[in-house]
C-alpha cells in the first residue's frame, strides 16, 4: 500500500478497526430491532363474570339491546312527497301523535268532491220530497171528488204519474246521497292514512325522511324504515345462547350484562321471557372462534335504568347455568 505511510499496515493495523465498527454497527442494529416485549394492560378488557357467578357454574352470551317494544319500524299506507315532518331523533311521542304528514292534495280535492255531490244529492232530495207531495195531494184531491164527472180520468192518470216520478227521483237522489256520503267517507280515511302517526307512546330512534322527499310504500324486506320508533323504558336486551348451551342455561335468573368494551361495568337485568322458537344465529362477535353455522334461544333480560346502554348496543351477558350431578358433588 503505497498510499499508507511506511510504519502503518493495513492488514494488520486498519483491517481490524474496521472489523471492529462493523460488529459494533451490527449490534446496535441487531439490539435496536428487537421487539418491545415489555408488558403492558391490553387496550380493551375481555367479559368476565364478577360476583357470585365468578366461581360459578354458568352460560355465556352476546347481545342486543332494544326497546321493551322492540324497534317498531314506521312506513307509509300510501305514496307521496312528504309535506311535514313533525319529530327528531330522541323525542319522546304519545300514542296517535302525528309523526309525519304526506301530501294530501289530491284526496281533499276528492273530499271537497264528494261534499259537493252530497249537497247536490240533498237539494235534489228536498226537490223529489216536494213534488212527490204535490203529487199525493193532487191525486187525494182528485180521489175525494164525489161527482165522477168533475175530473176526467186522463188528470187522474197524469197525477198518478207525477207520483211515481217524484218517488223514483226521491229515490234516485237518496241512493245518490249513500254514494257521495260514501265517496267522502273514503277520502276522509285517506287523508287519514296520509296522516302518519305514533303507534304506541315511545321515543323515536331514527328518522330517515326529510320534508320534499317522496315515500313510496315498502314493498320489500330490504327497504329503509321511514321512522324508529320503541318503548325504551325500560330497555331489554336479547341474548344469544349457542344451542350447545341451552340445556345449562338456568331460565328465570338474573344475568349480568357488560356493555361491549366496557367489561369493567356490571349491571344485574332481570329475566323477562325467552323467546319460543330457536332461530339462526344473526348476531356476530367477530371472535376468530365463533361459529356461524349454528341455532341460538333468545332471551329476553330488562336492564336497570343506566345510562351506559343504547338501543342497538352489543353486550356481553354471564347466565346462572343448572348445576350437574358432578359440581354437586364437589
Amino acid at each position: 500500500m503505497a498510499l499508507l505511510p511506511r510504519n502503518l499496515s493495513f492488514s494488520r493495523q486498519i483491517l481490524p478497526v474496521i472489523a471492529v465498527i462493523g460488529v459494533v454497527l451490527a449490534a446496535w442494529f441487531i439490539i435496536g430491532g428487537q421487539p418491545d416485549r415489555e408488558t403492558t394492560e391490553p387496550a380493551e378488557q375481555p367479559p368476565k363474570a364478577v360476583g357470585d357467578l365468578a366461581n360459578a357454574p354458568r352460560v355465556a352470551g352476546a347481545g342486543i339491546v332494544e326497546p321493551a317494544s322492540e324497534v317498531i319500524d314506521i312506513g307509509s299506507a300510501l305514496s307521496g312527497l312528504v309535506t311535514d315532518l313533525r319529530v327528531r331523533p330522541g323525542d319522546r311521542v304519545a300514542a296517535g301523535e302525528v309523526l309525519f304528514l304526506v301530501d294530501d292534495r289530491a284526496a281533499r280535492a276528492s273530499l271537497a268532491e264528494a261534499k259537493a255531490a252530497i249537497s247536490e244529492a240533498r237539494a235534489a232530495i228536498t226537490e223529489a220530497l216536494a213534488a212527490q207531495r204535490t203529487a199525493r195531494e193532487q191525486l187525494e184531491l182528485y180521489r175525494s171528488l164525489t161527482d165522477p164527472a168533475a175530473v176526467s180520468r186522463a188528470e187522474v192518470i197524469r197525477a198518478e204519474g207525477d207520483d211515481a216520478a217524484a218517488t223514483g227521483r226521491l229515490g234516485l237522489s237518496r241512493a245518490r246521497l249513500v254514494a257521495a256520503e260514501a265517496a267522502a267517507a273514503a277520502s276522509r280515511t285517506e287523508i287519514e292514512r296520509l296522516t302518519v302517526r305514533a303507534p304506541i307512546a315511545g321515543e323515536i330512534l331514527a328518522v330517515n325522511i326529510r320534508p320534499g322527499e317522496f315515500v313510496a310504500t315498502q314493498g320489500g324486506s330490504n327497504s329503509q324504515p321511514f321512522i324508529q320508533m320503541g318503548d325504551t323504558d325500560p330497555l331489554h336486551v336479547r341474548i344469544d345462547i349457542d344451542e350447545n348451551e341451552v340445556a345449562r342455561v338456568k331460565l328465570g335468573a338474573p344475568a349480568v350484562i357488560s356493555p361491549r368494551g366496557a367489561a369493567e361495568l356490571h349491571v344485574e337485568a332481570r329475566f323477562v321471557r325467552a323467546e319460543p322458537l330457536v332461530v339462526p344465529k344473526r348476531s356476530l362477535t367477530n371472535s376468530a372462534a365463533e361459529r356461524v353455522d349454528v341455532r341460538v334461544l333468545q332471551l329476553i333480560y330488562a336492564l336497570p335504568e343506566s345510562e351506559d346502554f343504547r338501543v342497538g348496543q352489543q353486550v356481553d351477558a354471564f347466565i346462572p347455568a343448572k348445576r350437574v350431578p358432578a359440581d354437586e358433588g364437589n
